[in-house]
């Protein structure tokens, strides 16, 4: 009977006192804070926390759930801060930040013809990218902006420098029909594009890309040619598409189709293709780029500011179109702040449509995360905090006079967010910014460097 009584004992001991179980090794646990995960219930854990184990994403729940199954390295309060996916800069043209308010007030026409074609001429070179997109990125990083995508020239520059900062990017090396610093014809800049796409194949950080300007830009040889060349390597297309009314009499004085009939009959819609602006369409247009799986970026602050028009963003989100957000150049904007983009799209829609309710709060900043990964393919890798994910994330801080109180903060990243409330950025699991100090860029350094650069294109544009 003794014996017995023992043997009971020792079977029900764990059960009464169960034994720790040993937690999981993560390298960074981000916990307290309230997590805006995205995903495809959209929840909102507060407290939540993130696990991240090397370049991805190990864990995501509530706070005490997380904390006490894993453990780290290093384990960041994050308590009065709002953790979400890095943002998605879906179109721009990094090294143009060292134009930045060189011509501002002018039609889009007149504004490249006039002032940027002829001072890219004089000053764009592989030294100039590389200073334009270090400078791009560590505003980028600022800001919480974790994956861009770029089209330009020299492009294998951007993607060095992008590469040294740690920054995700998508990027285009630009065919154009006329001579451009890097190609003198649009079948030179294919064999640069060819170079390119070769060279940077399965990097961790960089997607290359090409780039066909623009169908009132190239002809219809060279845009096959670069549907060709990146069907070939399985590669993203970029393009600008209709993005003025002047574009759209071009292409049908040229080819008596509009754009996106006319990219059609040339086999270049499709899931890789990836459309720029996209004002100027009707129903009809919009139905193609949905049944083609089109990708679109949306750059609401380029378009007001250069008086392109309003693109019919309701319209398509309705249809189905996956629709991102884009700064486009800071030539054009003028900065690279996200939530400034985020915002305007918001609030210009509401106005153009008067109706209050259009693109909410929740659309916007899905516009700036899952849906720019939607639109570029790359939802099942980014735009969401999810487990599997990969480890691009920001953290926002909530405790500035401005954001106070907080009761929604989804409403207070679109609406009250600012840039510079960011408070750490990672990338495939690395911190490049960490209470506003950046880790992967000498800032210092690069200032200094922009600044030279810009007294060679002032003194370039002054002796025009």
């Amino acid at each position: 009977m003794r014996r017995l009584i023992s043997l009971v004992i020792l079977v029900l001991l764990p059960a009464a006192f169960p034994v720790a179980r040993q937690r999981v090794h993560a390298d960074l646990i981000l916990t307290g804070g309230t997590v805006v995960t995205m995903d495809a219930e959209r929840r909102i854990l507060a407290p939540g926390a993130v696990a991240i184990r090397g370049a991805t994403i190990a864990a995501v729940g509530p706070a005490d759930a997380v904390t006490a199954a894993w453990e780290a390295d290093s384990v960041i309060d994050t308590s009065g801060q709002v953790v979400l996916p890095g943002l998605i800069n879906t179109h721009g043209h990094a090294p143009m930040v060292l134009y930045r308010g060189l011509a501002d007030d002018l039609a889009l026409m007149e504004w490249l013809e006039r002032y940027i074609f002829p001072a890219e001429a004089k000053t764009v070179s592989p030294a100039m990218v590389r200073t334009g997109t270090r400078l791009a990125a560590l505003e980028m990083i600022r800001t919480g902006t974790t994956t861009f995508v770029d089209m330009y020239y020299f492009e294998e520059e951007v993607a060095r420098a992008a590469r040294e900062a740690g920054l995700r990017g998508v990027l285009g090396q630009t065919v154009i029909r006329f001579p451009v610093p890097d190609a003198p014809t649009p079948a030179a800049a294919l064999e640069r594009a060819r170079r390119f796409l070769e060279a940077f194949a399965g990097d961790p950080l960089v997607t290359p890309a090409v780039a066909p300007h623009a169908a009132y830009t190239l002809d219809r040889d060279a845009l096959v040619a670069s549907r060709d060349l990146a069907a070939k390597h399985g590669a993203p297309l970029l393009i600008h598409l209709s993005e003025t009314e002047d574009e759209v009499r071009m292409v049908r004085e040229q080819t008596g189709q509009r754009p996106v009939a006319y990219l059609e009959a040339l086999g270049l819609l499709g899931p890789r293709l990836l459309a720029a602006h996209a004002v100027w369409l009707d129903a009809d247009e919009i139905a193609l780029l949905r049944r083609h799986g089109v990708g679109v970026s949306h750059n609401p602050e380029s378009n007001m500011k250069l008086a392109s028009g309003v693109a019919p963003v309701p319209a398509m989100i309705e249809a189905g179109v996956a629709v991102g957000l884009g700064t486009d150049g800071a030539a054009s904007n003028n900065d690279l702040d996200m939530f400034e983009a985020m915002r305007q799209a918001a609030l210009l829609h509401k106005v153009h449509t008067r109706d209050p309710r259009v693109v909410p709060a929740r659309t916007a900043l899905a516009m700036a995360t899952i849906d720019g990964a939607r639109a570029l393919g790359m939802a099942d890798r980014i735009g969401s905090i999810e487990p599997g994910k990969l480890a691009d994330l920001i953290v926002v801080d909530m405790t500035r006079p401005g954001q106070t109180p907080l009761y929604d903060p989804v409403s207070h990243l679109v609406y009250t967010t600012r840039g510079t409330d960011v408070r750490m950025t990672i990338v495939n699991g690395r911190v490049l910014m960490r209470d506003r100090q950046v880790l992967s860029l000498d800032e210092t350094q690069v200032l200094r460097e922009a600044r030279e650069m810009a007294s060679r294109v002032r003194a370039a544009v002054a002796a025009r």
